[in-house]
């Protein structure tokens, strides 16, 4: 089996969801989206997530029935200390920079936050780049024409030589159905949906040791 590119998503997948990280995030969400819309909190988490299982981020749901300055928002819920969640990671760089293939960042965030997360973990010089929702025109998983933007981003590629790596089965399920090679993050044990399921990232030469099979 021969790949040539690897798509990586950003948060809860690069570093691991224990961080607590992406949980803050979700509660600057909130916060934004309590500030923009008078209602109790309770209401709130509920909304945000309606949105994003509707739209597939909550800024997508927030455009869709108000009029929200994307850069304002974006700029709000990552405005965090990120060195309080998360720190250098020389062991996952090592796995990145021995994979032979072509390797991406494709995320829903801002590429902002991407490289504030990747300078942190060391790793911002293993990727040719980050495919964010700007350059995506904020179309965004697990919308299908977000991956197909990603292909002619990334030189067209064969979704059949491509890899996805993401924690949310929801944004698996439409790349595997256009012909990626989908591996779910965080998880243990099999998930029908995908083709391989991995704790971490740094098992990725005992879980799929075929990216490395067949160099040169």
């Amino acid at each position: 089996m021969y790949f040539s590119t690897l798509y990586f998503d950003l948060d809860d997948t690069l570093y691991p969801p224990s961080s607590g990280l992406w949980d803050a995030i979700r509660h600057r969400m909130n916060e934004y989206m309590q500030g923009l819309i008078d209602l109790p909190m309770d209401d709130i988490v509920k909304l945000r997530q309606s949105y994003l299982e509707k739209y597939g981020t909550t800024l997508r749901g927030l455009q869709a029935h108000y009029e929200v300055d994307a850069d304002e928002y974006l700029s709000f819920v990552h405005d965090l200390p990120l060195e309080k969640y998360i720190q250098p990671d020389p062991a996952l760089r090592t796995v990145l920079l021995s994979l032979p293939q072509r390797r991406w960042v494709f995320t829903n965030s801002d590429a902002n936050h991407a490289s504030r997360v990747l300078n942190i973990l060391g790793i911002s010089d293993c990727f040719e780049g980050i495919i964010d929702i700007r350059a995506i025109d904020f179309d965004c998983k697990p919308d299908k024409i977000a991956y197909q933007k990603a292909l002619i981003l990334t030189s067209n590629v064969d979704p059949a030589q491509c890899v996805i790596f993401d924690d949310a089965l929801r944004n698996l399920a439409p790349a595997r159905e256009l012909g990626f090679f989908t591996v779910l993050v965080g998880k243990n044990g099999r998930e029908a949906s995908v083709d391989r399921t991995i704790s971490s990232l740094h098992d990725l030469k005992n879980c799929i040791p075929e990216l490395w099979q067949g160099l040169g």
